[in-house]
């Protein structure tokens, strides 16, 4: 099989029609690249260049190789270039589910981490309560920020509340045009997972794992739903009115969860390093 270098020396020579100048580009002498040349040829056993006195032009068999070997070289190059990347360690990395409606701190979670721990990746995912329940069993997720209730067996830290100011109801109720409402006066309530029931409340069957998602129920007429005030400042949508909660605001609880056998198991110095920011950037 021919040499890299001898089909290098022999595309380069192609190239500048020229084994000085090919020689040059090659940091190599130009003896060095004749030699390689004429060592390619006689392994082929064809004649790959014309030469005159003024130039050296590619043969009919050396035009015809020209494509295919410039075609190996590339190769090459990506085979090395592969094989470089592959021989530099990822960074370590930690998956952090989050409720969408607490982003923001999600956000500065990850900002802290990135102090306190420079080599180790944060990838945030977003997740309602039942997709970062299945995320941290499956063991996808090594901690999530979500509300309660909070899975069963799970540590639990940093700990907040969010509380409830407005009620989302569709722009087509009559309802919407309310200046402020109470929850008894909401008919059937979309209710966020963790809130606890207002008494005589009419629900509907599911409990809401992600209000921004849910407020499509609500436009299309499936009932009210009880919101933050951050999605009442980011959220705008012709088809959903948010209209002020009168009286004592109900209230979501969240935390940082994360499994209790993770402090001893191998992830368990990033998971630590994890709740530690959590609780950082609660305190701001």
């Amino acid at each position: 099989m021919a040499a890299l270098r001898d089909i290098e020396c022999f595309a380069l020579v192609a190239r500048h029609r020229s084994f000085s100048r090919a020689a040059e580009a090659l940091g190599l002498s130009q003896p060095a690249v004749s030699q390689a040349v004429a060592r390619l040829e006689r392994e082929l056993g064809l004649r790959l260049f014309e030469r005159t006195s003024r130039e050296v032009l590619p043969s009919p068999a050396g035009a015809a190789l020209l494509a295919h070997a410039e075609a190996v070289l590339e190769q090459a190059a990506a085979f090395t270039a592969e094989a470089a990347r592959l021989a530099v360690p990822a960074p370590a990395a930690i998956r952090l589910a989050y409720a969408p409606i607490v982003g923001g701190l999600a956000a500065r979670v990850a900002r802290r981490l990135a102090l306190r721990k420079p080599g180790l990746d944060v990838e945030l995912v977003p997740a309602g309560w039942r997709a970062a329940t299945d995320a941290l069993g499956l063991g996808h997720a090594a901690a999530a920020i979500m509300s309660t209730p909070f899975p069963p067996g799970f540590a639990s830290s940093a700990r907040f509340h969010v509380p409830l100011t407005h009620l989302a109801v569709a722009s087509a109720d009559p309802l919407s045009t309310a200046g402020a409402l109470t929850l008894d006066r909401a008919g059937r309530l979309l209710l966020p997972r963790g809130m606890v029931v207002p008494d005589g409340a009419r629900l509907a069957p599911e409990a809401v794992d992600d209000p921004a998602a849910a407020l499509d129920l609500v436009a299309a007429g499936r009932g009210a739903l009880p919101v933050p005030q951050l999605l009442v400042d980011t959220v705008r949508r012709p088809d959903v009115r948010f209209v002020p909660l009168a009286g004592a605001a109900p209230r979501l609880t969240f935390a940082l969860v994360w499994p209790a056998s993770a402090a001893s198991a191998a992830s368990g110095e990033g998971v630590m390093a994890l709740v530690q920011a959590a609780q950082e950037a609660l305190r701001r």
